[in-house]
């Protein structure tokens, strides 16, 4: 595995849900970004510092300091992020970067942009941290029942898709 990682997030509405699908990344995978990139759209700009601190707090308490910076996309365009999003990944495969991508608290024009727009072949990781409920549940990884979440790495999934029409 490269020594370089990059972890692709989407900030939405829900920080809570960036935060906890990255925390569970770093307890149940062995994937450690030297590289956070944070996709957010202009209506969310304003919790982009706090999204920061929350991950430098979580990536320290694992021993490591990635570089985080982030992309401001227009709101809801689709078109902007099948070109951004790409783009920024073949930039970061060209060096042979491992790239993770958490769709889990994106909003759904980012998230399609995304996976419409990557070959599959540029994604080693798809992470989507599943709830079973979102009542009370704007709180802390480790404060919500484990048995309630789950984290999933969609990349098999997507591989599996090639018989259904889905090509690079």
């Amino acid at each position: 595995m490269s020594s370089e990682q990059a972890y692709i997030t989407f900030l939405g509405r829900s920080s809570w849900a960036l935060l906890n699908c990255y925390y569970a990344v770093l307890r149940e995978t062995a994937f450690r970004p030297t590289e956070i990139v944070i996709c957010s759209e202009e209506p969310f700009a304003e919790k982009i510092s706090a999204i920061k601190e929350g991950l430098t707090i979580i990536s320290d308490a694992y021993g490591i300091s990635p570089q985080i910076t982030e992309i401001l996309l227009k709101d809801a365009d689709f078109g902007e992020a099948c070109t951004w999003i790409p783009q920024a990944i073949k930039e970061r495969k060209s060096r042979g970067v491992v790239v993770a991508l958490d769709i889990t608290s994106g909003r759904k024009a980012l998230i399609a942009g995304a996976l419409i727009a990557v070959p599959r072949d540029l994604l080693d990781y798809v992470f989507y941290l599943a709830i079973t409920t979102t009542e009370g549940m704007e709180k802390p990884y480790l404060m919500i029942p484990l048995q309630l979440q789950k984290l999933k790495d969609f990349r098999a999934a997507i591989e599996s898709c090639t018989g259904a029409g889905y090509e690079s």
